[in-house]
């Protein structure tokens, strides 16, 4: 009886991390449906306005033109 409870305990428990897994990738980052070439070319971008190479207008002009190809 006990091992039977503690097999359901432990089938529960892989579940758990299972739907985590499913949800979050390595970085601890939600899921998005977003490729990750697309994820990549924001990254770029975000460094590119640190860096001050593009102002605040033009960073986000770019960011909304990679979102809409997203789609």
């Amino acid at each position: 009886m006990i091992s039977m409870s503690i097999f359901w305990i432990l089938i529960i428990v892989g579940l758990v991390f299972w739907a985590k897994w499913l949800i979050y990738d390595a970085k601890g980052e939600k899921f998005s449906f977003q490729r990750p070439s697309d994820s990549r070319a924001i990254d770029l971008l975000k460094e590119r306005y640190a860096r001050g190479e593009i102002d605040k207008t033009e960073f986000e002009a770019k960011k909304k033109d990679l979102m809409d190809n997203t789609s």
